[in-house]
């Protein structure tokens, strides 16, 4: 009897896990690369609101395996894409990335725009029939405002240390302050605190109903990863997004 119930618990236990993963997705760019996604579907229901979760630079959709789940538990959506710009994080390797680098493609921070759209317009197109929103992290954090203000089915932003960060791309230095101007739907940005400068000049260039900022007490952390557990700030974090999330349910 003992034993049976330990494999009915072995079992429970491991479907529970097995709810928690991930699917993993492929789509496509507009140039024909093929894009590496993880969806965390956890509510069947299309008109539960969609995020789409970005990661900064260097790293994978792998910043958020601890991130997507807690969002999932708040009542949304998600998915963690591979940006070309980028290499792994958390043992998770970035597969968008690395086709770019086999078909000789160019792996710089601004090349990772197209995928960010591509993403925007899959989710909209198979997974959300209601609000969209948009999250980045450092590079990418800036590219969701930039996004934000150029397209009209946003309907939420959150940027985690976003900056003008691509001057050497070719950029104004105020590209992202430009389109900041435009953007009507609410916006939250972050970062660790002595980074408030990189962003400043952009919060502002945001109409005031639609913006709201956070910066912790403790020096923070850089990006999407500030709300990882092991960082002892990681639930001021937590709380500032909860708090702006209610905004979009």
């Amino acid at each position: 009897m003992l034993k049976q119930t330990l494999i009915f618990i072995f079992i429970f236990i491991s479907l529970l896990k097995a709810e928690e993963q991930p699917q993993t997705i492929t789509f496509y760019a507009e140039d024909s690369l093929k894009i590496t996604a993880d969806l965390y579907m956890q509510h069947q229901d299309k008109t539960t609101p969609f995020i789409i979760l970005f990661h900064q630079a260097g790293w994978s959709r792998g910043e958020y395996i601890e991130t997507a789940p807690k969002l999932n538990a708040l009542g949304f959506n998600c998915m963690a894409v591979d940006q070309r710009s980028g290499n792994a994080v958390n043992t998770i390797i970035n597969k968008t990335a690395k086709r770019a680098k086999e078909q000789g493609l160019a792996t710089n921070y601004l090349d990772a725009y197209p995928d960010m759209v591509a993403a925007i317009e899959f989710a909209s197109a198979n997974y959300s029939d209601n609000k969209l929103i948009i999250w980045g992290s450092s590079y990418s954090a800036a590219l969701v405002l930039h996004i934000a203000g150029q397209r009209d089915d946003i309907d939420g932003v959150l940027a985690f240390s976003p900056g003008e960060y691509f001057q050497k791309a070719g950029k104004p230095e105020d590209w992202i302050q430009s389109s900041a101007k435009n953007i009507q739907v609410p916006v939250f940005i972050t970062s660790a605190k002595g980074e408030k400068s990189y962003w400043t000049e952009i919060y502002d260039a945001i109409s005031d109903e639609n913006k709201t900022a956070f910066l912790p007490e403790t020096d923070g952390n850089h990006g999407s990863r500030a709300l990882w557990e092991k960082f002892e700030d990681s639930e001021a974090y937590w709380e500032a997004v909860k708090e702006f999330l209610k905004k979009l349910y």
